[in-house]
């Protein structure tokens, strides 16, 4: 649901995993055959193990980050790993390469530049995305929704990232 003033975005599970459904359909209506998913984490975890079964296709992990401060709502310097993570030894072929979104475009273009210079064995490379922003730098091959507010997402799963052990037993904890 997006705010009345354009700038949040609230997704539940059941919205998130139909776009990321809608993100499968997308990409097979398009006919383009691919060997393998890469997927770029955090982000890009959870469509991409969606991607990979409905596809059953391998799925590859690459480490990116970018967002850690102010609780992960502020940009700093991105950091890209240097290796892939990949069931079948060296990614090759044609690639899907999936995150969650394009916000600024940024990562997912040095992404891009850093796959084409140093694997070469890959042949072909698309991206996808469940949202596009309007300030994002790069348009990927395939988006669900295009977001012309630019908006800050509200993704579902984020009421993790200030829940500790402490508060699960907490929250376990049986009410007297």
């Amino acid at each position: 649901m997006l705010s009345e003033d354009g700038k949040h975005l609230y997704v539940s599970y059941d919205e998130y995993h139909g776009l990321i459904e809608k993100l499968a359909l997308q990409v097979h209506r398009s006919g383009w055959e691919f060997d393998t998913i890469l997927c770029l984490a955090r982000g890009g975890l959870r469509p991409g193990d969606v991607l990979s079964r409905i596809f059953d296709k391998p799925l590859a992990i690459m480490s990116t980050s970018s967002y850690r401060a102010e609780a992960g709502t502020v940009r700093g310097r991105l950091d890209i790993a240097r290796y892939i993570t990949t069931p079948k030894g060296e990614i090759a072929g044609r690639v899907l390469l999936v995150d969650d979104l394009a916000d600024s475009g940024h990562t997912l273009r040095a992404v891009i530049d850093q796959l084409r210079n140093d694997y070469p064995p890959i042949t072909e490379l698309r991206s996808a995305v469940i949202w596009t922003k309007a300030c994002s730098v790069l348009q990927p091959d395939y988006s669900v929704e295009f977001l012309p507010t630019n908006p800050w997402i509200h993704q579902p799963f984020e009421a993790y990232d200030s829940l500790r052990p402490q508060d699960l037993l907490a929250r376990q904890q049986p009410k007297s």
